[in-house]
């Protein structure tokens, strides 16, 4: 019985694929040692992270559209010369640290401000870099959608 780390990742990454009978099977597979399968180890590896790279993609885009944001925005578009926002506040923000503290931000202002471009800078950031779900609501939907259930 052998232990090759390059079929351990194999096995990892068709686990994390949920593709569970081809894992048990490429464990078996290299255990029996056939020199045919360890040639062909590389090749499913290059296979198996493409797989896994496009899913990760198509998850941030449906997680993108999920989130219905009036349009997309990211914090290399916002001019902070403009706003009377402080952007090392901002930047800190965007790290993403107060979700993972379950924190609120309130973004307050008047019209034209930039609050929902970095509303929207900063959701963006949680799904394409926390893996997080995200529903925006302008304040006057949201109000309307609380009305409408009422």
């Amino acid at each position: 019985m052998r232990h090759d780390p390059a079929i351990g990742a194999l096995v990892v990454m068709l686990r994390g694929l949920r593709l569970y009978g081809m894992a048990q099977a490429t464990e078996e597979l290299g255990q029996q040692g056939a020199p045919a399968f360890e040639a062909a180890v590389p090749v499913l590896a290059q296979l198996l992270k493409a797989e896994l790279a496009e899913r990760e993609v198509r998850s941030i885009a449906y997680q993108i559209r999920a989130a219905k944001f009036p349009a997309y925005k990211d914090l290399a578009g916002f001019d902070f010369s403009a706003a009377e926002i402080n952007e090392a506040t901002v930047r800190q923000l965007h790290a993403g640290d107060f979700v993972d503290r379950a924190e609120n931000v309130v973004l307050i202002g008047g019209p034209g401000t930039g609050k929902t471009h970095v509303a929207i800078a900063l959701a963006v950031q949680a799904i394409e870099y926390h893996r997080r779900k995200i529903r925006f609501w302008s304040t006057v939907d949201l109000v309307n959608a609380l009305e409408q259930e009422k």
